[in-house]
């Protein structure tokens, strides 16, 4: 069988099974099982699948083995750790809180603190989705109390959520440079600027809805507040202040590898929640539970990509695909529009890791194929996977959002809101693409 056609149709069948719902583990590593079996069966003319059986075995199992002893992986399950310690102290909400005093006299105050939390949530947890549940069970309750519009008091979490994809540390990021061998101290550093440049948006977001319609983010009765409380919110924010200085200044200074500063960064967060009293044993047990979850998860579906990968890389699918585009002569600009509309399409519809793992083998090779740089590349591919989290009809942190307010606030009331943050967000984007610099720029400068 011709291996560009089996490498397609493996392909197809696998985007078939994830709209009819099946796991994308489970998708990807058996259409790679089947079609390397297939591809071994069919190499010398015949069929012969005892004679395919061990290739298939030996290619499979040792490309998985190798993606599961890598070292930079295991920053995987102490980044998810310290994000769920972390969470259980109650120390990635010391910043919203803070924030929250401090501009308790602006109108639409509470939302934009609520986007600030959410960064500061990012920075340490690294998890969109987890970020947008736990902050929007503590913000949106709160501005709905105030007489906030719900469309803004929701869709201001929602969005604010995503910044876990680019804030370092990012899940996301990991697993890109993991796939590309690119490395990942750059790829956090990159995506500083353009995360702070999303979060900036947000807020400027915030501040013209509630300038052309006061009533949408009214202050509160209790704004009030003393400069000692600031001084208090603020000096209560440190441990969260501390971690993110770790993480970013540790890596741009070239003192810790990334992870080296997640192994340390954990190691302090369990340290100071012991000593301040802010950590039960329930708690730090039950965070445990949540990172073994969560990391089994993540390691099962980058195990049956990296098989799905070596299945692609078997094919010749990839080379064929950057030859046919450079035989079209298109031009960059239009390969890079077909790519962003590719990953807005599919992140309607599918999770951002599941997009990932299953884009990266035809993708990577095209653009480095057209000379654009991977790291800045990988930047502008989280930024897409962060917009697919609240687009329309599957945003999973508008669903996750509706989950935690409930009936109180309509599904469609909060992709109405949504539709003003989407639009900043393709701002941003298109501030990436076209100026590779802000993504470039800490990574460039970085301490070697």
């Amino acid at each position: 069988m011709d291996p560009i056609l089996l490498g397609a149709a493996g392909f197809l069948v696998v985007l078939v099974l994830l709209a009819l719902r099946v796991p994308i583990a489970f998708a990807l590593a058996g259409m790679a099982t089947i079609c390397t079996l297939i591809f071994f069966a069919t190499k010398s003319g015949d069929f012969d699948l005892v004679r395919a059986f061990r290739p298939t075995t030996t290619l499979l199992f040792s490309n998985t083995f190798e993606l599961i002893h890598s070292y930079n992986l295991s920053m995987v399950p102490l980044f998810i750790a310290l994000g769920h310690v972390a969470y259980r102290a109650g120390i990635t909400t010391d910043i919203y809180h803070a924030a929250r005093i401090w501009l308790a006299r602006v109108p639409g105050g509470v939302a934009m603190a609520s986007v600030i939390g959410c960064g500061g949530f990012s920075a340490i947890t690294g998890s969109s989705v987890a970020c947008a549940s736990a902050m929007g069970r503590i913000c949106v309750p709160e501005m709905l109390r105030f007489k906030y519009d719900p469309r803004l008091a929701t869709s201001s979490v929602a969005a604010g959520g995503t910044l876990g994809s680019l804030i370092p540390p990012s899940v996301l990021f990991i697993i890109y440079g993991i796939f590309t061998e690119t490395s990942i101290n750059k790829l956090f550093l990159a995506g500083v600027i353009p995360g702070l440049l999303s979060l900036a948006g947000f807020v400027l977001v915030i501040y013209i809805w509630v300038k052309r319609d006061p009533s949408a983010g009214p202050t509160p009765d209790e704004s009030e507040v003393s400069g000692g409380q600031r001084s208090s919110a603020a000096l209560k924010a440190w441990p969260a202040l501390l971690l993110f200085v770790i993480v970013i200044g540790g890596i741009y200074g070239g003192i810790f590898t990334a992870t080296e500063a997640a192994a340390i960064s954990l190691s302090i967060t369990l340290l100071v929640s012991v000593l301040q009293r802010r950590l039960s044993f329930a708690d730090f047990k039950a965070a445990m539970w949540e990172t073994v979850t969560q990391t089994s998860a993540i390691f099962f579906i980058a195990a049956s990509a990296k098989m799905f990968v070596a299945f692609i890389a078997l094919t010749g699918i990839a080379p064929t695909l950057v030859a046919s585009v450079e035989a079209a002569q298109l031009a960059p600009w239009l390969v890079l529009a077909a790519i962003v509309a590719i990953y807005l399409v599919m992140g309607m519809f599918l999770d951002p890791l599941g997009i990932m793992v299953l884009t990266l083998p035809f993708m990577v090779p095209l653009v480095e194929g057209m000379g654009l740089d991977i790291i800045w590349f990988g930047v502008v591919v989280v930024k897409l996977l962060e917009i697919g989290l609240i687009t329309p009809p599957v945003g999973l942190n508008v669903f996750v959002i509706s989950s935690v307010v409930g009936s109180q606030v309509a599904l469609e009331k909060i992709f109405a809101g949504i539709l003003r943050f989407l639009a900043m967000d393709v701002i941003v984007l298109a501030l990436l693409v076209a100026f590779p610099v802000l993504s470039l720029l800490l990574p460039n400068s970085m301490w070697q």
